[in-house]
């Protein structure tokens, strides 16, 4: 369990490797321009979300409304036998005219798994309709109740390949 946790970690901007459907998530090329964009663009995204995680396991993911320029996060991921597998702290910020997302991976005794100091961080490179790709992640509104993301991990060997979050706005929150 503990490998795949460190691979959900270790989110990278190498090309995804290769699979019989598209890649969802993207890379930031060098140079590239990123856009511009104010965390007020993502109020559509304040709320719960819940739906099948890793291996198909609840996960839930919440957003606060805007607030000074970020948009504050958890992101919860069950371990497929009625605990918790790991915790997620999320901040969306406003960056150099664009915007960011950083995270920290805590286990189920909230032991950070990054040193104090450090953070994953997405930069966002592009965005298309309703699609948000970040440098690695991408947030794909698939309506006003659906989401879904896709993040680019590690895998022990290597290799990278996409973890799936298909997730529904909560009823009532």
């Amino acid at each position: 369990m503990r490998a795949i946790l460190a691979a959900f970690c270790l989110v990278t901007a190498v090309p995804a490797a290769a699979q019989d459907q598209p890649a969802l998530t993207r890379s930031a090329q060098e140079g590239a321009e990123r856009p511009a964009a104010v965390i007020a663009d993502l109020a559509w995204l304040a709320g719960s979300w819940e739906g099948p995680g890793i291996g198909g396991a609840p996960a839930q993911e919440s957003y606060s409304a805007p607030f000074g320029g970020t948009m504050a996060g958890t992101f919860v991921q069950e371990d497929g036998k009625g605990g918790v597998m790991f915790y997620e702290f999320i901040q969306l910020a406003e960056d150099g005219g664009s915007l960011v997302m950083r995270l920290k991976h805590f286990g189920p005794d909230m032991t950070g798994w990054e040193e104090p100091a450090e953070f994953a961080s997405f930069p966002l490179i592009a965005r298309e309709g309703g699609n948000w790709y970040f440098d690695g992640l991408t947030l794909e509104r698939q309506g006003p109740d659906v989401l879904r993301i896709a993040v680019r991990v590690r895998e022990d060997d290597g290799s990278t390949s996409e973890l799936l979050f298909p997730l529904r706005r909560a009823a009532g929150r």
